[in-house]
């Protein structure tokens, strides 16, 4: 017997189990089928409209994965804060397609500014979110609040305010039949979607502590420009302010503590940590930390350690550990992941040889279930994921131990809806060019 055709405890060969899509324990909850008739895509040859709110590299590089998920798919529309943003995504894509007749869009439908994303979801079946996270919650209300289909990004926001929003558009999108699949594409990766339905199926005993990483030299580093205004310096360099970004526990390492939380199968009771700038000390770094060490507790006892930073020369490392009554288990983003006994037994080793890639199983599952007519919800988990990393991000600012409660009822808003290019933005430097950084024992949450 190959490998990859090991009967899992289910009774399904591996091959079967990812070609079902098991979607309760990995991309999202499969709500079932629609009434017969109630889709207008059931058929392959029915167009699919798309577009694209957010046209940086994660923007085009998932309007390339919706074309290649389904033939009858156009990108019809497409939308970001700056028009060379859009521009660029336009030609990235018509290099690829343009000759396919599957890139449909003329000038009128190619919009920038604040308020471009209505536009595009206005012209489209299907939307694809991936502007800067703080403006996630307004997109994905208004996507909802049209009656689209939607792939959004992690995270889903900046604050707790945004992850109410987001809750309560997931529950208009559940009422309304309509797919949501969230970017934490972990989710729809076969080693950690086997793994987790062995480790869910007590193959190695109950979950009782772990280690989650992200520890890596950085991301780019966009300079001011002598004649940018503070609004567009800011969204241009987006990555370093908390309203726009979230800090990078948020916007990466949200991977790897979502892992954490569906490994578990809970959401922690509360988190204390620690973490700083050391390296990224500079007005060129905004204000967020480039480090945070936080460690989650769930309602069963286990604690799980997270770390991420952003230092270069230091040691790299992106992967979960978890410990179990039985022995551990090993996953990362690549395409391994093993169990094994405390006596060194491996009882599993993935062999990712055949995997597809998790960022297109992403959307091939999307589009797929609504040509069959059925729902994807991602809502919920890609919500809730948003605030535990918020919450740790709270634990490491204040140095305090935060509930998830607290986390809950932050009355903080970072980011307000009637931000234009004449605003001023949320945070501002003070006469030297500084920006405000967090200070544990003094900050404190809101």
């Amino acid at each position: 017997m190959k490998k990859s055709d090991k009967p899992l405890r289910s009774g399904l060969t591996r091959r079967q189990f990812f070609k079902n899509a098991t979607f309760a324990t990995g991309g999202g909850l499969l709500l079932g089928s629609l009434p017969a008739g109630a889709s207008a895509f059931a058929a392959g040859s029915d167009t699919l409209r798309v577009g694209v709110v957010g046209c940086g590299g994660r923007g085009t590089g998932a309007a390339n994965q919706a074309l290649q998920a389904d033939e009858g798919v156009k990108i019809v529309a497409l939308a970001d804060a700056f028009r060379n943003n859009v521009d660029n995504c336009y030609e990235n894509l018509s290099n690829r397609w343009g000759e396919s007749g599957r890139l449909d869009v003329p000038e009128e439908h190619k919009f920038d500014g604040f308020d471009a994303y209505k536009h595009v979801i206005d012209l489209s079946d299907v939307v694809l979110l991936c502007a800067t996270p703080g403006f996630r919650p307004k997109h994905f209300e208004y996507a909802i609040a049209q009656g689209k289909h939607v792939f959004m990004e992690k995270p889903v926001a900046t604050d707790t305010a945004g992850v109410h929003r987001v809750l309560e558009a997931g529950k208009r999108a559940k009422e309304k039949n309509l797919n949501v699949v969230v970017g934490l594409q972990r989710r729809y990766q076969n080693n950690y979607r086997e793994i987790v339905e062995r480790v869910h199926n007590g193959e190695l005993g109950k979950i009782i502590s772990g280690q989650v990483y992200w520890n890596s030299a950085g991301v780019w580093v966009r300079e001011r420009q002598p004649d940018q205004s503070e609004m567009e310096y800011q969204m241009r360099n987006w990555y370093y302010f908390n309203w726009l970004c979230g800090d990078h526990i948020l916007e990466q390492h949200i991977h790897q503590i979502d892992v954490a939380n569906w490994f578990i199968g809970a959401y922690p009771e509360s988190a204390q940590g620690m973490g700083g700038r050391e390296v990224r000390t500079g007005p060129d770094h905004g204000h967020i930390y480039d480090h945070h060490f936080v460690e989650f507790t769930y309602p069963d006892g286990q604690v799980i350690a997270s770390q991420c930073r952003h230092q270069p020369n230091t040691m790299s490392r992106v992967d979960e550990v978890f410990q179990t009554l039985e022995g551990t288990i090993y996953v990362n983003g690549g395409d391994t992941g093993q169990l094994t006994t405390w006596n060194g037994n491996r009882l599993y080793d993935h062999d990712g040889e055949e995997d597809p890639n998790p960022y297109q199983q992403e959307h091939d599952e999307l589009f797929a279930s609504i040509r069959r007519g059925e729902v994807i919800s991602d809502t919920e988990f890609g919500a809730k994921a948003t605030l535990t990393a918020i919450m740790g991000r709270m634990a490491t600012y204040t140095g305090q131990v935060i509930s998830w409660e607290d986390a809950m009822n932050s009355k903080e808003v970072l980011v307000r809806d009637d931000l234009d290019w004449d605003s001023e933005p949320p945070v501002v430097p003070d006469e030297n060019g500084n920006y405000p950084v967090p200070k544990p024992g003094v900050t404190q949450i809101v």
